[in-house]
């Protein structure tokens, strides 16, 4: 029997499964198994896939807290004419993970780079939602505290889109309230352990699906949350309410006014005068700064 052809020299970022080991494509099998080394996030993940459909090419890891090091390495590879595939421990390489900057470096360098497509938690998770598809916005990880968390919110409020985020068990519940205070009640799905034995999609609305974990605790797996636009083209007063109470955590009156004005399109003196009756019962609210925080 011939040996198999090594693939052409190169960068390959390659899509691996994302809970169901037989998501690994065959042309993904048949390109990790050429290479003349695969990096991964965690070599003892990868090794498990690898194994699993009989993989033996060498890896190495490539992850946030050596890529600085890794880097100028596979760059050395490619440059003397290797083939080099570049894997995440689950999902699309890149979203989320780390390769942007080494996606630059081989762009830069004149080495050729292909993708072979695959499983994506965010993709899988708006598909099942049960929401609009056609215009949708990944946004990765909300920040991890509260205040931070509304504020970046506030930015979403008039964008007519799907939006997909991902989220940790622990701050699941948390974050849906957060979503639910300053989107308002909108259709959204909870999805996780997508295409594993225990994949779960439940949908309802933000404040019932904010409550529902509130009172079942912190569930298992890998979380995808994906909410719906919003029902109506105008954002309405409610939203911008919740919005300027967002921003008022962290911003003088000013310039909250001035963020949920640019984020909502609305005109600056009807946002400012919601802001006014929304501190006027508020003794520090005819202090210009004062709702600065202290709070990172």
């Amino acid at each position: 029997m011939a040996p198999a052809s090594k693939p052409t020299p190169g960068l390959y970022l390659v899509a691996t499964p994302i809970g169901n080991a037989g998501d690994l494509s065959q042309r993904a099998s048949t390109i990790l198994s050429r290479v003349d080394i695969i990096y991964c996030e965690d070599t003892r993940v990868t090794r498990k896939l690898l194994t699993l459909h009989g993989i033996a090419t060498a890896t190495a890891s490539y992850h946030e807290h050596n890529a600085a090091q890794v880097r100028p390495q596979i760059m050395a590879r490619l440059a003397a004419g290797e083939a080099v595939a570049l894997v995440s421990d689950a999902g699309t390489p890149l979203v989320s993970d780390p390769g942007y900057k080494l996606v630059q470096d081989c762009i830069a360098g004149g080495h050729a780079l292909t993708a072979l497509p695959g499983a994506n938690a965010a993709l899988t998770a708006l598909i099942l939602s049960g929401l609009p598809c056609d215009r949708f916005l990944f946004a990765g990880f909300l920040p991890p505290k509260s205040a931070a968390r509304r504020t970046a919110l506030i930015e979403f409020i008039g964008l007519r889109a799907t939006l997909l985020f991902y989220e940790s068990g622990p701050r699941l519940a948390a974050m849906l309230a957060d979503l639910a205070a300053v989107l308002g009640p909108r259709r959204a799905a909870v999805a996780r352990e997508l295409t594993k034995l225990f994949e779960e999609v439940r949908r309802d609305t933000l404040d019932v699906l904010a409550r529902h974990y509130e009172q079942a605790g912190p569930p298992k797996g890998e979380i995808v949350v994906v909410v719906g636009p919003p029902d109506t083209d105008r954002v309405e007063a409610a939203d911008i309410d919740a919005a300027l109470v967002a921003a008022l955590n962290r911003l003088s009156l000013r310039d909250a006014v001035a963020e949920v004005a640019a984020a909502t399109g609305w005109a600056r003196r009807d946002v400012y005068a919601h802001a006014l009756a929304l501190t006027r019962d508020d003794p520090a609210g005819d202090d210009d700064d004062a709702h600065q925080t202290d709070e990172p």
